[in-house]
């Protein structure tokens, strides 16, 4: 199993997945405008090796594929992610076994949590080479300007790692970084994060909040890091859990944070509570640029490590695909077994790419009485945080396939009556990057019950579905080469030919 940057790369090149660029490029717009087109058609990784101004190369599109995400999990396919997910679930909310399987399968748990343990290197490739002070210089690094209406160019795939002054519980997480000056930038995070928990508590202490920003490393720990998890549970934990042994960690040089011992580069500083710049516009994952945050937290810089010959990784938002939305897609099929433990009744659930990954949820549900529909979509809202900020939840019945918009839609347009099946949820707390609504950070949520109805929900005869005459399907399948017609792929269906226009 790859186990930093540079593994993964050489398993994707190995597998025919990475492809490297030799030609001259630039950084500014150009390889981002190259790297959306491998996004769009599912296209490898790349690798470009002559970047404009800079002297170390750029790896982008890593994981920009849902199979890809995989590899770096050590799985081949999306459903073995569900399994990971159960083992999560047992941690998520312990529950007294009342089997002895359910023993079993909580020791197991608790101990891959003891394998998990981050260890320490003393010798960590990441120091390899030290800069202090007035040798730092950010403007080196081969930042993206990623759109023409952007301020400045960013980073938007690097590991934020900070402590809570109070009880030293390390949060790691992802946020994006625009460059002020050689030695500082901007951070532009949600309020519900934890690294802003962590700076308002330094801000009540009248301390500095000590930042650490790894780039370039082992893509599970990007993983781990964007899956929710307990305040109180660290980052890396979940990480090993992942991959089923400790991350190897370091100390930093300057502050008291520790880092990926592998990353390729990691940048030490602090955040003075008070002290901002503005920020952005920059392009956002909504599909649109974000406003101008006047009073962003800046990061002052005093140290940049890096390995010998480091690879700068990064990727950027926007409207999908894009990295972000396949790295949703996969933390979609972990969650499933988290969410089955809070709502029991959710058999499935799909956050679709297309709806940004989160703004539209699709459930199917074992629907047992009255209402259920309309119970399980207020659940979902609230059993992880990340649902939160959904805007739209769509409710169906378990035999509906999810992940087929066409069997969606259908159910919708046959088993919806708006006047009773849709309700609304007004100012509710929303994510104050969507421009759609009325007041920012604040926005109605709706629901909608796709199922089938049942007293007293309709008091009209509800119909059975068009089935097949199982016998005759039955003989249709072992017939199916004598007809000639073996050699057609039915599972390989083009969305093109029912009127879509999807390129």
């Amino acid at each position: 199993m790859a186990r930093d940057l540079r593994e993964f790369l050489q398993l994707l090149e190995d597998r025919g997945q990475l492809r490297r660029i030799k030609t001259l490029v630039d950084p500014n717009l150009e390889i981002s405008e190259i790297s959306n087109r491998m996004l769009q058609s599912g296209g490898p990784a790349l690798l470009f090796e002559n970047v404009k101004g800079a002297d170390y190369p750029v790896a982008i599109n890593v994981m920009g594929t849902v199979e890809r995400i995989c590899w770096a999990m050590n799985m081949e396919r999306p459903e073995e992610l569900e399994a990971l997910g159960k083992k999560l679930a047992l941690l998520y909310q312990p529950r007294p076994p009342k089997k002895i399987s359910q023993a079993i399968e909580l020791g197991q748990a608790l101990f891959d949590v003891i394998k998990a343990k981050p260890g320490r290197n003393f010798f960590p490739p990441c120091q390899q080479v030290v800069m202090k002070d007035d040798q730092v210089d950010l403007t080196k690094l081969p930042l993206l300007r990623v759109y023409p209406g952007d301020a400045e160019r960013v980073i938007t795939l690097g590991l934020m790692i900070t402590k809570d002054p109070e009880n030293r519980t390390v949060n790691v997480g992802v946020y994006r970084l625009q460059l002020q000056s050689k030695n500082t930038m901007t951070v532009q995070w949600l309020s519900i994060r934890g690294a802003t928990r962590h700076l308002r508590k330094a801000a009540e202490r009248g301390q500095k909040l000590e930042v650490a920003v790894a780039l370039g490393v082992d893509p599970l720990l990007i993983m781990a890091a964007a899956t929710p998890i307990p305040v109180d549970l660290s980052e890396w934990l979940f990480a090993g859990l992942y991959s089923g042994e400790g991350v190897k960690l370091a100390k930093c040089k300057t502050i008291d944070l520790e880092v990926p011992a592998d990353a390729e580069f990691v940048l030490e500083g602090t955040i003075t509570p008070g002290e901002t710049a503005i920020d952005g516009p920059a392009g956002d994952h909504m599909g649109f640029y974000g406003g101008i945050n006047e009073k962003a937290p800046l990061i002052r810089f005093h140290t940049v490590t890096h390995r010998k010959d480091p690879v700068y990784m990064t990727t950027f938002s926007g409207r999908p695909p894009k990295e972000d939305a396949m790295m949703a897609l996969a933390l979609n099929r972990i969650y499933t077994p988290i969410l089955r433990q809070q709502v029991p009744e959710i058999v499935d659930f799909f956050l679709p790419m297309e709806t940004l990954s989160y703004k539209a949820a699709v459930l199917a549900i074992d629907k047992a009485y009255p209402g259920h529909a309309r119970r399980a979509a207020m659940a979902f809202w609230s059993a992880l945080p990340q649902f939160n900020y959904t805007k739209f939840v769509i409710v169906v019945d378990k035999d509906i396939n999810i992940r087929d918009p066409r069997q969606v839609v259908w159910s919708i347009a046959s088993k919806v009556d708006p006047g009773r099946d849709v309700f609304i949820l007004p100012d509710t707390p929303f994510d104050s990057l969507d421009f759609a609504t009325e007041k920012a950070g604040l926005g109605g949520r709706m629901g909608i019950d796709a199922t089938t109805k049942i007293p007293p929900e309709t008091d009209r005869y509800w119909h059975e579905p068009l089935q097949s005459d199982p016998d005759t399907a039955a003989m249709v399948n072992r017939r199916w080469a004598e007809y000639g017609l073996a050699d057609l792929k039915l599972d390989e269906v083009n969305p093109n030919l029912f009127g879509y226009d999807i390129r």
